[in-house]
C-alpha cells in the first residue's frame, strides 16, 4: 500500500510561520498526506523557541527538524530533551541536548525520520554525515526511513542520496531555501530532491529583505537581517512510498504561494 510522506523547506520568520499555520492543514488534505515532516529551524529567522515549535506542532506536523542554527534561541535546550518529536542534526557532538533521529508511529506503520547536517561551507565541523547514517542503519532499520539533510553544497547533498540509495526511503535537501527541480526515484528506489525550497516571504533573498542583502554582497557594514515583507510562499516534496518495502514509488516538488 502506498502512502504520502509530506515535508516542508525551511520555515523563515513570523511571515513563514504564519503562513504554514493558514495552509499546511489544507495542503495535507489535498496532498492525502499520511506523515508530515518540517524543517522549522528558521522561525525565529535564526533559531527557533518552544512557542515556534508548538505553533509548528498545532499547524499538523508530526516532526520538526532543525539545523546548524539549532541553538541560536537557548530557551530551545531544555525543550530539545523534554519532546521527542523534534530532531536536532544527529551528527553534532554527542554532549548536545536532544536527539538526532526518531522512530514514529503513522497510519502505515513505524516511520524513521533523520536530520543530518553537511559539512561543506557550513559554520563548523560537524561529525561525518555519512558514517553517522551508516552507524545509524545498523542500529536500527525500520521499512520507512526519510532523511532530511540540511546542507550547502548541492554535491554533498547529492552523493548522500546515492550513497543511501537503496536503504532509505527518502532523502531531501534543506537550508539552501531555493527549490530545486530534480525531484526523482534513484535507481535503488529511494526519492530523492536536492532541496525542497523553504516557507516566508516569496519576494526575498532567502527569507531576507532584498536590499539587506544587496548592501551585504556590496561590501557594507553587515546589519541585523530582517524578514522580508510581503506575500509568503510555502515549499516542499511529497515522497509517495511504499510501506511494506519501504521504497519510493514517486517524488515530486509542491509549492503554494498567496
Amino acid at each position: 500500500m502506498a502512502n504520502n510522506i509530506l515535508v516542508i523547506g525551511d520555515v523563515v520568520g513570523k511571515s513563514g510561520l504564519d503562513f504554514l499555520c493558514d495552509k499546511l492543514r489544507g495542503v495535507k488534505r489535498s496532498y492525502d498526506a499520511s506523515f508530515t515532516v518540517v524543517n522549522g529551524e528558521n522561525a525565529s529567522n535564526l533559531g527557533i523557541t518552544p512557542q515556534q515549535a508548538e505553533l509548528i506542532f498545532n499547524a499538523g506536523a508530526d516532526v520538526i527538524t532543525l539545523g546548524n542554527h539549532t541553538f541560536r534561541r537557548m530557551s530551545i535546550v531544555p525543550y530539545l530533551d523534554d519532546c521527542p518529536y523534534i530532531l536536532r542534526p544527529l551528527n553534532l557532538a554527542p554532549q548536545n541536548p536532544g536527539r538526532g533521529y526518531g522512530v514514529f508511529d503513522a497510519p502505515f506503520g513505524r516511520v524513521m525520520v533523520v536530520n543530518l547536517l553537511g559539512r561543506l561551507s557550513l559554520d563548523f565541523g560537524p561529525y561525518n554525515p555519512f558514517l553517522a547514517m551508516d552507524r545509524l542503519l545498523k542500529e536500527e532499520c525500520p521499512a520507512v526511513t526519510v532523511v532530511d539533510f540540511h546542507a550547502e553544497a548541492t554535491s554533498e547533498k547529492l552523493a548522500m542520496g546515492f550513497h543511501l540509495d537503496g536503504r532509505v526511503s527518502a532523502v531531501y535537501g534543506t537550508h539552501t531555501h531555493v527549490q530545486t527541480s530534480d525531484a526523482m526515484v534513484l535507481p535503488c528506489g529511494t526519492g530523492y530532491v536536492t532541496d525542497v525550497g523553504m516557507t516566508g516571504p516569496a519576494i526575498s533573498v532567502l527569507g531576507v529583505k532584498p536590499e539587506q542583502s544587496v548592501s551585504m554582497f556590496l561590501g557594507n557594514p553587515r546589519e541585523r537581517f530582517d524578514t522580508a515583507p510581503g506575500p509568503a510562499k510555502l515549499e516542499g516534496a511529497l515522497f509517495r512510498i511504499d510501506a511494506g518495502s519501504g521504497k519510493c514509488l514517486s517524488a515530486e516538488t509542491i509549492r503554494i504561494t498567496e
